[in-house]
């Protein structure tokens, strides 16, 4: 029986998806939960997984159509739907048998009988798709009636998985024609059945040209220095998984024992490419012209001192990781300053309702998550209640989720105020864009020990400090530059005092 999946709801405001990328094909297999598709919206790019187990029968829409929520997308069934194409051979095929499909009233056809149920068989997520007679039955003795071409023990078998992959009625005439003459045809077909020993073991396969490889997982290659081709992947049809790429970056190296080369930039292969936006670079793109056209932006820029704040950090970050399982960075605590300072200033997290000011009553803070898809920001809901741990955990949440593509399209909405890192790649300092309905935004650049004067007792000294520039960007409609001034000085503050031993958490 048949089922159809549809596109789900994916929250209150979404009323469409665009289907960027299918990962499964018509005759594969899926198993509950596991992805069938990539689909992006307005606001998210997400994975649709699957309600039930069985086989796809038929895809109803294609890469880069757009439907609205509640269209069905595809079928899955117990795979009678899909191998509907391929009927039983009538009996009287039978003696053809040993004859292999070449029966069939086509000189060519012996292959195509062989290759059809590579696509439409049940045993698609067999190991082994490289030989094209293994998908023909689901049980082991596949790989037994493909390799012996000859009439040898296993040609018993042979007559029972070979002749329903004989479609053509009409083979019956042509059997006593030529019994002999399409063994040759045949042994062009397992021919190929050979080299599939290499691909035996693709119980984890490597990620070749055609291997499709997530964006999550390729940046965490590159970030890691890991080669996708000598990587194994472990996942459904030996797709490489995030944790393949972990495991093969901790296996030690024989290259890391000698010296480093110098590392040459990787050519991009868009150059000299044109190529069409994602849904979520477009809707960046005209939310970014929107807010710049329509506000009055300008950004004020304060230097920190964050020494004590460093100091803490090293002092407590074992610990801290021991007990929450979370690194413990410098953003949790410019997040608490930031949200402490939002309550005393709520201009800052204030926004413009025609000819009104409103001001919310909780300060839900968003939090700028570069991902190769565009910049998302997953919102923390009433930052300022929570501690280092509570934060610090929301964040590292929060960033997973939206890199893997398992955010809710709800955790994107309703932000208030927004903070982004911009010293996670080094930049000193930015000038961060405001997006509608906000009115600001908090960029925090890297952290850096530079030599800085200090007073001492009524005396000055050159010393060695943890300095960080932290630039907010407003709108000028209803927050003036000493709105800006005073909440930058609060933070600022907060900051160097570096009291946050009772704000940890742990």
């Amino acid at each position: 029986m048949s089922e159809s999946v549809s596109l789900p709801a994916l929250g209150e405001s979404v009323t469409e998806g665009t289907v960027t990328r299918w990962l499964k094909n018509v005759g594969d297999r899926v198993e509950v939960d596991e992805p069938l598709l990539e689909v992006s919206t307005d606001k998210v790019d997400t994975e649709i997984p699957s309600p039930v187990a069985g086989v796809i029968e038929a895809i109803l829409v294609q890469e880069d159509e757009t439907v609205e929520v509640g269209t069905a997308l595809v079928t899955i069934g117990d795979g009678s739907g899909a191998a509907a194409a391929a009927p039983a051979a009538p009996e009287a095929a039978a003696p053809v048998a040993e004859a292999a499909p070449a029966a069939p009233a086509e000189p060519v056809a012996p292959a195509a009988p062989v290759a059809e149920p590579v696509v439409q068989a049940p045993a698609a997520p067999v190991a082994e798709p490289v030989a094209p007679a293994a998908p023909v039955a689901p049980a082991a003795p596949v790989a037994e009636p493909v390799a012996p071409a000859a009439p040898v023990a296993p040609a018993a078998p042979v007559a029972e998985p070979v002749a329903p992959a004989a479609p053509v009625a009409p083979a019956a005439p042509v059997a006593p024609a030529a019994p002999a003459a399409p063994a040759a045809p045949v042994a062009e077909p397992v021919a190929p059945a050979a080299p599939a020993a290499p691909s035996a073991p693709t119980g984890g396969s490597h990620a070749g040209p055609a291997g499709y490889v997530t964006p999550i997982v390729r940046k965490l290659a590159n970030e890691q220095g890991v080669d996708l081709a000598s990587v194994t992947g472990t996942g459904v049809g030996g797709r490489i998984r995030k944790q393949d790429v972990i495991s093969a970056n901790a296996a030690p190296a024989a290259s890391a024992e000698a010296a480093p080369a110098r590392q040459e930039l990787e050519v991009s292969p868009l150059r000299g490419t044109t190529v069409p936006m994602t849904r979520l670079r477009k809707v960046v793109a005209e939310r970014a012209v929107v807010s710049m056209t329509s506000t009055a932006q300008l950004t004020t820029v304060v230097e920190v001192d964050v020494t004590r704040v460093a100091r803490l950090r090293d002092k407590v970050k074992g610990d801290f990781l021991a007990k929450t399982g979370n690194k413990l960075s410098f953003l949790p605590f410019f997040a608490m300053a930031a949200a402490e300072a939002l309550r005393a200033y709520p201009i800052i997290n204030s926004t413009v309702d025609g000819d009104s000011i409103v001001y919310p009553a909780q300060e839900n803070m968003s939090i700028a998550v570069d991902t190769e898809r565009g910049l998302l920001t997953p919102v923390i809901r009433d930052s300022a209640e929570l501690d280092i741990a509570g934060l610090a955990a929301q964040i590292a949440d929060l960033a997973e989720r939206t890199r893997n593509n398992q955010l809710k399209p709800d955790e994107l909405s309703g932000g208030t105020f927004t903070l982004t890192n911009t010293g996670s790649r080094g930049a000193l300092f930015d000038t961060p864009v405001v997006f509608l309905p906000q009115s600001a935004i908090l960029g925090t650049g890297t952290v850096v020990k530079r030599p800085v004067v200090v007073s001492t007792d009524g005396a000055d000294a050159i010393a060695v400090r943890s300095m960080v520039y932290l630039a907010l960007s407003y709108d000028h409609r209803i927050i003036d530059g000493a709105d800006a001034a005073r909440f930058l000085t609060a933070v600022k503050q907060r900051l160097e005092e570096g009291a946050f031993e009772a704000d940890l958490g742990i």
